[in-house]
């Protein structure tokens, strides 16, 4: 089953085993309503959220029950089956797609493939590792037309670069 990471344990809140939760859900609430997360080494964890903290949610996982038990999963990534996610809408990807995807350019050129998508704030950055080098494209229509999941491959069309 393909697994998709929708957030990641940041932490310990309070002194009684709530968690501070990282969401990568557009909807950050949205990540206790997919059931049962699983860890990677198969941990499986019931979510409830209980306040917005800084930085995420706190949320109670089921189990965990003292604040040296929330420390314990610090960095802890949270995933759930794809096909608990709901459908998506045209030109809309989970990252987890878009990584190993080869890049091009406009001119057929090999870039390099996906190696992350990264977000700090506005649009999402596209990290493609080419010859040696990493090379970083907005995620945007204009820079990126051409996203081909069936062949597995990105066209992007990088912005003139003055010198």
């Amino acid at each position: 089953m393909d697994k998709i990471c929708v957030g990641a344990i940041a932490g310990s809140f309070g002194v009684r085993g709530e968690v501070r939760l990282k969401s990568f859900c557009a909807e950050p609430a949205a990540i206790a309503d997919y059931g049962p997360l699983t860890t990677e080494d198969g941990r499986s964890f019931g979510v409830t959220l209980t306040r917005p903290v800084a930085g995420g949610l706190g949320a109670r996982l089921t189990g965990v029950t003292t604040k040296e038990a929330a420390d314990a999963l610090k960095g802890t990534q949270l995933f759930v089956g794809r096909d608990r996610l709901p459908a998506l809408g045209d030109d809309e990807f989970y990252h987890s797609d878009l990584i190993g995807l080869e890049v091009r350019d406009t001119g057929g050129q090999l870039l390099g493939r996906v190696s992350g998508v990264h977000n700090h704030g506005a649009d999402d950055i596209l990290e493609v590792q080419g010859k040696g080098e990493s090379l970083l494209f907005p995620f945007t229509r204009i820079v990126v037309p051409t996203v081909d999941l069936t062949v597995g491959r990105i066209v992007v069309d990088p912005p003139e670069v003055s010198e």
